[in-house]
């Protein structure tokens, strides 16, 4: 059988001189068809390629969208917390005002016995002598129980910084945002360094830096009660270690968020903010100068 071929001229110089290149039709096939497959293997390479890209970009938007999400719900969780702390905050305050007025019992007055009566006498016993019998009466518990003047003698009755109370408990609006914002204690106002003291007897729980407050100690004083110091600038305790009312905690300062020096003072009961206004007596300075005149 015949072949079949495909004459190719080329011109070698300017005088017209040719080249003839005889091409066999089957090598042109399979250029034909090498070329075919590399047009169709480029494109389906660029096609894969567009569909990564696409694929690349949706993941990235599922996932910002992912993380404002985790944000937005942290966000919301926080706000909920708040406010669930607001609400207990809010009930403890009717909770002693109606007990203040008499609307209903305290059931811990209710449980007394004598036996207990007697243990409580003698825990008082060993602070008596300490300065809150004074208040006590100056309060207006001359008639109290035991239990009474027990909770008194353990109370965080001391101001643990001279000075004014710059922020209030409850409602207020947050110096840094501008927005409506629950404040969970008070604010002191007092110079940088000033040294923060311990209001009762109690036990260190936390000696560390916290987010917000900076740092911070907090002191178990027994009873479901704590206290808390925030924006300190320093600490003269560790965790663990037992105080006694007017021991040196630590000193004021501005850490966390703080917009000048100043100790922000909480007092909790079963881990639930209270008013702290109710608890500051008097001062170190009153208290144990007026034990000290009367010696």
């Amino acid at each position: 059988m015949r072949k079949r071929y495909y004459i190719m001229l080329v011109a070698r110089n300017s005088e017209g001189e040719l080249l003839k290149i005889p091409i066999p039709l089957h090598y042109l096939y399979v250029f034909i068809a090498g070329a075919l497959i590399g047009m169709l293997t480029i494109t389906g390479m660029a096609g894969s390629y567009t569909r990564m890209l696409l694929k690349t970009q949706r993941f990235n938007q599922l996932r910002t969208e992912k993380e404002a999400l985790n944000k937005r719900y942290t966000q919301l969780e926080q706000i909920a917390q708040a406010n669930q702390l607001q609400a207990e905050s809010l009930s403890s305050l009717a909770s002693e005002v109606s007990t203040l007025y008499g609307l209903k019992p305290d059931p811990a007055f209710e449980k007394e016995d004598p036996a207990q009566a007697s243990r409580q006498f003698s825990e008082l016993k060993t602070t008596a002598m300490n300065g809150t019998a004074s208040i006590g009466i100056g309060g207006g518990l001359r008639n109290a129980t035991i239990l009474d003047w027990t909770r008194m003698a353990a109370a965080p009755t001391l101001w643990p910084v001279d000075g004014h109370i710059s922020g209030s408990f409850g409602e207020r609006i947050d110096p840094f945002n501008g927005e409506g914002a629950f404040h969970r204690g008070v604010d002191i106002s007092a110079e940088y360094g000033t040294r923060v003291i311990a209001p009762a007897d109690g036990t260190v729980m936390i000696a560390d830096f916290m987010n917000g407050y900076g740092r911070t100690i907090v002191v178990d004083h027994g009873g479901d009660m704590t206290t808390l110091y925030g924006h300190l600038s320093g600490f003269t305790v560790t965790e663990g270690q037992r105080v006694h009312r007017g021991d040196t905690l630590g000193y004021v300062g501005l850490s966390g968020r703080s917009t000048g020096p100043h100790l922000h003072y909480e007092v909790r009961v079963r881990n639930t903010p209270v008013n702290p206004n109710k608890f500051l007596r008097t001062t170190f300075a009153q208290q144990f100068g007026s034990a000290t005149g009367a010696m």
